[in-house]
């Protein structure tokens, strides 16, 4: 389960998957970015077949691998960018499905009439 409110940044260049945690969060922090602030960076193999997520979670850091069997992971223009994806975005994208086609709609509370 993905934290309400998460930030997920999707680091649009491959990595060398050979990189364990360590690699990954030196990889964030030579970005520029916190990796212990609590974002999940995902990161993507040359052939895009695998990601590797890594976050940490407020007592240590995680690590969360996934290859797809007969697929490639929908991926943004390889470059030397970040994307910030939401997490219903993430969550298609872990899933192996299209992640730019998911919308977040703003939802308003009932009114109340009477």
């Amino acid at each position: 389960m993905i934290p309400s409110g998460v930030k997920v940044y999707l680091a649009s260049h491959p990595v060398d998957f050979r990189k364990g945690i360590d690699g990954l969060v030196a990889l964030v922090r030579d970005a520029g970015s916190d990796p212990f602030d609590g974002a999940l960076y995902v990161f993507r193999a040359k052939r895009a077949d695998r990601i590797k997520i890594v976050w940490w979670d407020g007592s240590g850091v995680c690590l969360y691998l996934k290859r797809l069997e007969k697929a490639r992971f929908c991926w943004p223009r390889i470059g030397h960018h970040r994307v910030q994806l939401n997490p219903a975005q993430l969550m298609a994208l872990v899933d192996g499905m299209d992640w730019k086609r998911v919308r977040t709609m703003a939802v308003k509370p009932p009114e109340i009439v009477g």
